[in-house]
């Protein structure tokens, strides 16, 4: 029997559900297999924090925008990401292909999230240019590295701490440790390795961080792209505007970013149900589940009180 905590759900509601997320997972290629090897190990186990944080999509599109919205602000990934991707063209292929590499990277069998890591790393190697204010820019540049899995790192944890439950300072400081086997995979070797790391990182980036049209492009396609089905498009304005709100407010100034982003007080209190609903929604085709599979764990672990 499932732990109470799980929200339950209608066969048929739980299976149209169960049908979206796969189909988001393989739209953009082909299907991940989180089941196997039978046994082996992700990069980080499943009693960790990244487990439990990672499987709520709602806090995972919150801060990943959160995490787009200051790697655009430092103008050699801004340019990098935005004329080397497909982000303006196919914006909802990307946001899949994002989503999937962050499950592979938290929920992926070790073998099988190092070998899609590496392929990442290969594809930054071809990405050279630029940027408009003159300065080059290579996508393997370690600095960039460090900035991109920093944002990161930082939008997942305060997205699921702002609107889902408040982390523990013991848990925020285990999310940091935990990232740091993929970050050095990623080449990302100076991430910060705890949220003081992260506190002076993002200061000494006050002055580096730059307003541009691009992010208010990117902030309209984010809330046009039909990430949610067209009659939950409210909804998913709000979480763009719950993303914006958990940006310090001299970032958002720095970026330029004006008070029509404003999250109201019935906005956030709608997102954060959406949240804490997300937190409860086990989904028997999602990768964490799956990943419990691959392990011999039972499908609601991660739904049950912390080990």
């Amino acid at each position: 029997m499932l732990d109470l905590a799980v929200l339950p759900l209608p066969a048929p509601v739980h299976d149209k559900l169960d049908s979206v997320l796969r189909g988001f997972l393989t739209e953009s290629g082909p299907r991940f297999d989180f089941s196997s090897p039978s046994g082996e190990q992700a990069l980080v186990g499943p009693d960790s924090v990244s487990w439990r944080i990672f499987k709520n999509q709602v806090a995972l599109f919150i801060g990943g925008v959160a995490a787009v919205l200051l790697e655009l602000g430092e103008p050699n990934v801004r340019d990098g990401v935005w004329h080397h991707t497909s982000f303006r063209t196919e914006p909802l292929k990307r946001l899949q292909r994002t989503g999937l590499a962050a499950m592979v990277t938290v929920y992926g069998a070790h073998s099988r999230a190092e070998a899609m890591i590496a392929g990442v790393v290969r594809a930054h190697d071809r990405i050279t240019g630029v940027t408009s204010e003159g300065e080059p820019y290579h996508a393997n540049d370690p600095a960039l590295l460090d900035w991109v899995q920093a944002t990161a790192g930082f939008g997942f944890m305060e997205a699921y701490h702002r609107y889902v439950r408040p982390l523990s300072q013991a848990e925020r400081e285990a999310l940091f440790r935990e990232a740091a086997p993929a970050a050095r995979l990623y080449g990302a070797v100076g991430a910060p390795a705890s949220e003081a790391d992260w506190a002076r990182m993002l200061e000494g980036m006050r002055d580096r961080l730059t307003p541009s049209p691009i992010v208010s492009e990117f902030l309209d396609i984010m809330q046009r792209v039909d990430a949610l089905p067209r009659i939950a498009n409210p909804m998913q304005v709000a979480l763009v505007k719950a993303a914006v709100a958990i940006l310090p407010p001299w970032v958002r100034t720095r970026l330029g970013i004006g008070e029509e982003y404003h999250l109201s007080r019935r906005e956030r209190i709608a997102v954060g149900l959406a949240a804490k609903a997300a937190d409860r929604l086990l989904l028997k085709s999602s990768p964490p589940v799956q990943a419990c599979r691959r392990l011999g764990l039972p499908d609601d672990y991660l739904y049950r009180p912390a080990h």
